[in-house]
């Protein structure tokens, strides 16, 4: 299952690398166009005729975002398991049968890759670091399990985690709540031929919002955290105050302190309620049912039949 966006000039090289796979049964590949404007869509039209493999390609009306386009590839792969990568073949398909195999020999429901040495550029291997660490604090994943875009699913999890209908996916949030059959494989990592990332900053930031909003009440709890904290410091600066008058007399305070005390405890209160809004817009937009993602069409490809809709 591969997301596709802005692929363009990389799709002949995308589905030939999985000409020469071979797996026992055969295998489908699920193409998700995420809203790319560059003609990927008709580049992959172009090269179904002929192609040894299945094809299901899913045309989203607009660019929804990964997490949001590979939970719509889940809902149209039918395999006893599901193999996610990305579209820039930096993760080998040769791969993907190690990935395969690891998971079947040991009863697992979700294999993540991880890597000797990774080939991504410098921000998103910080980005990454950075991700992983909030999802250890935030979701309880294991502190050794690196979460990879590159992973095998069993069939019995995808179908748990597809049943989510709400307008923020966080795949690995959803794989995490729905398994403990949890394993790691070293895989090989290759360096991008072509393009590059789509990964930003803002990327990221959305990606940790998910996480803090969609899936732990976190942000709740260290809220609750600093109102209780900075109520003992005021009750602890009245004794100081009164402390003070008895001991010294009335005292003449400093205006820089008092505008300091008020702006830190007016910041707190705006933060808190930040904290409090964003909970409340998503679960308002959930319950107003703010699509996941819509699907505009989809083709599949049939080596005996042809390419066609369904």
């Amino acid at each position: 299952m591969i997301p596709l966006y802005f692929t363009g000039g990389g799709v002949n090289r995308l589905l030939g690398a999985f000409r020469g796979l071979e797996v026992a049964g055969g295998f489908n590949v699920v193409l998700v166009n995420d809203g790319s404007t560059d003609g990927t869509l008709a580049a992959v039209q172009g090269q179904l005729e002929g192609l040894p493999f299945g094809v299901v390609l899913v045309d989203l009306a607009r660019n929804f975002g990964e997490h949001h386009a590979v939970l719509e590839g889940l809902r149209h792969a039918d395999g006893r398991y599901v193999i996610t990568l990305d579209d820039d073949l930096q993760n080998p398909p040769e791969e993907a049968l190690r990935l395969l195999e690891h998971a079947e020999a040991r009863g697992a429901e979700v294999v993540y890759s991880y890597y000797a040495e990774k080939r991504h550029h410098w921000f998103r291997n910080v980005g990454s670091r950075l991700t992983n660490a909030v999802a250890t604090l935030l979701l309880s994943k294991p502190p050794e399990l690196y979460l990879s875009s590159f992973r095998c699913l069993h069939r019995d999890l995808v179908r748990r985690i597809v049943r989510y209908e709400g307008p923020f996916p966080y795949i690995d949030g959803l794989i995490l709540g729905a398994t403990n059959r949890i394993e790691r494989l070293l895989v090989a990592h290759a360096s991008r031929a072509d393009g590059q990332s789509g990964y930003t900053l803002r990327k990221l930031v959305r990606l940790w919002m998910n996480m803090f909003f969609n899936f732990s009440i976190m942000p709740l709890r260290l809220a609750s955290v600093l109102g209780v904290g900075l109520c003992g410091f005021g009750v602890l600066m009245v004794g100081v105050v009164v402390a003070e008058y008895y001991l010294s007399g009335p005292q003449q305070r400093g205006w820089a302190s008092l505008m300091a005390a008020v702006a830190m405890f007016s910041g707190s209160q705006l933060l808190i309620l930040g904290l409090l809004g964003e909970y409340v817009g998503r679960a308002y937009l959930t319950v107003s049912g703010k699509p996941q993602s819509l699907v505009r069409e989809t083709w599949r490809h049939c080596p005996e039949e042809g390419a066609g809709r369904p």
